[in-house]
């Protein structure tokens, strides 16, 4: 889909994969069931990751998503409310298998994001060299105050917890545990603001809650102004995903990926979910669609993509908000 993208092939979000993320055997990305006791080889594919164990299978198949044209490495280095079969508290990869990771990945000239939950888990992989942190619900001041020494880049998805809370999308124990992360999504997200964190826009929604992408906006209005709302998304994504030399500024030399919408966000960042479409540029160009006038403007970024592939909503949540650069004067 990026290729045909690219190739113009068809209209759409610039998008910068991952592939399948890196698990281990019983890790989140494991997807087996507890009494499903035939075991994975190296490499087997479950769900959205691929399981590895040992520094040399992370290291051969970090360099197989490369290859494959990954733009960077996912890894999954705790567990998740959708695991199975392990808890939120489990720290999953070691120091080394992550090391192997995260030197392919340096070698290529790319980076490694890790879902990560906990402290712990969120302390293992910035020590390590892991640029991005997704989720870290449960980070506590400490961890909060090591991830901006380290340079590391925090990308909540609060919406997502919301919204599985309130369709029922989870088995009852995944909805314990998303119960325990939701309560402090927000806390966590305004300690790492008051700690200089540099905090990004994603949403981790899936399937029948993809409806829901721009109320992460109003989520964060909460503890965030919009101009700090409207910078995770146009400034700080546009730096965890090293482009930040042609995207996130309006200016000449600039990709000119333009929304513009009949209303301010600067004044209500809601707009963002109900406002008009007015025009959008994709590289300077309008899509050979017209969405105009049709939709939200973060729903228009999703819809330039679903009728043609089926990408993987986290890494299209993340690129979605390169496209908002805007009003830069203020910005």
């Amino acid at each position: 889909m990026k290729e045909v993208i690219e190739e113009r092939v068809v209209p759409g979000l610039r998008l910068s994969i991952a592939g399948f993320a890196l698990s281990q055997t019983g890790g989140h990305g494991d997807m087996r069931g507890p009494h499903e006791s035939q075991l994975c080889c190296g490499g087997s594919v479950s769900g959205i990751s691929k399981i590895v164990d040992g520094p040399a299978p992370c290291s051969k198949y970090a360099r197989d998503e490369l290859q494959q044209g990954a733009d960077y490495i996912k890894i999954m280095d705790g567990g998740g409310v959708a695991s199975p079969t392990v808890r939120i508290e489990h720290v999953q990869f070691s120091d080394e298998e992550i090391k192997a990771i995260v030197t392919v990945a340096h070698s290529a000239g790319t980076y490694v994001t890790s879902h990560s939950y906990t402290a712990q888990a969120i302390q293992q992989a910035i020590k390590l060299g892991v640029r991005g942190i997704e989720h870290g619900n449960l980070l506590d001041l400490e961890t909060a105050q090591l991830i901006p020494e380290k340079g590391t880049f925090l990308t909540p998805t609060l919406i997502a917890h919301v919204r599985s809370k309130q369709m029922n999308f989870l088995l009852p124990d995944g909805a314990a545990k998303n119960d325990k992360v939701l309560e402090r999504g927000l806390r966590a997200m305004r300690m790492a603001v008051d700690a200089d964190v540099t905090v990004c826009f994603r949403t981790d929604l899936l399937g029948p809650m993809h409806f829901a992408q721009s109320k992460e906006f109003s989520l964060r209005s909460k503890d965030l102004t919009p101009i700090q709302n409207l910078r995770n998304v146009t400034i700080n994504v546009p730096r965890l995903l090293m482009p930040e030399t042609r995207l996130g500024q309006v200016r000449e030399g600039f990709a000119a990926d333009l929304l513009v919408l009949d209303s301010n966000p600067l004044e209500e960042i809601t707009v963002l979910d109900w406002a008009e479409t007015e025009y959008i540029y994709v590289q300077g160009k309008k899509p050979t669609i017209d969405f105009t006038g049709t939709q939200s403007g973060m729903d228009l970024l999703y819809t330039l993509c679903a009728d043609h592939a089926d990408q993987d909503v986290e890494q299209m949540d993340l690129i979605g908000g390169c496209m908002l650069s805007l009003l830069q004067e203020t910005l």
